[in-house]
């Protein structure tokens, strides 16, 4: 494209060969932005053509110099420079719109290319992105209401896949925390509810399970997440446990140990 877009000028100008101008007036017809950029070389050009042409007084030119050289064509300018000094003046000026234009048009051209690819694939990525999430997710709330534990605790496993999982994955772990009758299951939700223990519907859930829950070894998980987010209002619920004639001695142990550092 940058080869096309530096030749549009000298193929207005029916400057180039037959064999270049075909090949450019080929890639227009396949190239929006080129096209484009040509519509946009023709419509200045013709702008310029309608206007009386003054010569270039010594302070335009000099400022033209000098943007030229800001954008590191130093050669170009010098070689202008030189060029405007012999030719007629109107021709000088010609030249100098040429060049102007064409920086301006292969900067734009590639600008334009730059932030339409960045836009497309950031798109792409983003839909792509979204979708396998949501396939994801269907897939895991699938696999957490399949009657085999095994594939129930495989559908609860998939949180991994989930950096900010929303309420609805949330509470489907939850409903395996309080509904499941399998242990396996419940015990392994409560491993990938841990990782969000800081979010208030997983502090209250675990809360409220030390309540219900009766399995020793998903007592002290529910425990030790509670304690290592410091939910003060978990102290009550464990103050409960250790009342309860049917709590086993080692999670009363456990409790003991614990309350102290939430208190």
């Amino acid at each position: 494209m940058k080869h096309v877009t530096d030749s549009l000028t000298d193929y207005l100008d029916g400057l180039l060969n037959q064999e270049e101008s075909a090949a450019i007036a080929s890639h227009l017809k396949e190239c929006s932005t080129c096209k484009q950029a040509l519509a946009q070389l023709k419509e200045l050009f013709g702008a310029f053509e309608q206007e009386d042409v003054l010569a270039p007084s010594k302070r335009v030119r000099e400022h033209f110099l000098e943007a030229l050289k800001s954008e590191q064509t130093t050669k170009v300018a010098t070689t202008l420079e030189n060029n405007i000094n012999v030719l007629p003046k109107k021709s000088g000026v010609r030249i100098l719109l040429k060049i102007a234009a064409g920086i301006a048009l292969l900067f734009g051209a590639f600008m334009l290319g730059r932030n339409q690819n960045e836009r497309q694939a950031n798109q792409s990525l983003a839909t792509q992105e979204y979708k396998m999430l949501e396939m994801q997710q269907t897939a895991m709330i699938s696999l957490m209401g399949n009657q085999s534990p095994s594939k129930r605790i495989q559908g609860v496993n998939l949180i991994t896949k989930f950096k900010n999982p929303d309420e609805e994955i949330i509470n489907a772990l939850v409903n395996r925390l309080f509904l499941d009758k399998n242990m396996n299951v419940r015990l392994t939700a409560v491993e990938a509810l841990s990782m969000f223990a800081k979010s208030e519907t997983v502090k209250l859930a675990f809360i409220k399970a030390l309540a219900t829950e009766k399995d020793p070894s998903i007592q002290i998980a529910i425990i030790q997440n509670l304690v290592r987010i410091q939910a003060q209002n978990a102290a009550e619920p464990m103050k409960y446990l250790l009342e309860q004639e049917d709590t086993q001695p080692f999670v009363k142990e456990e409790i003991n140990r614990v309350l102290g550092e939430i208190i």
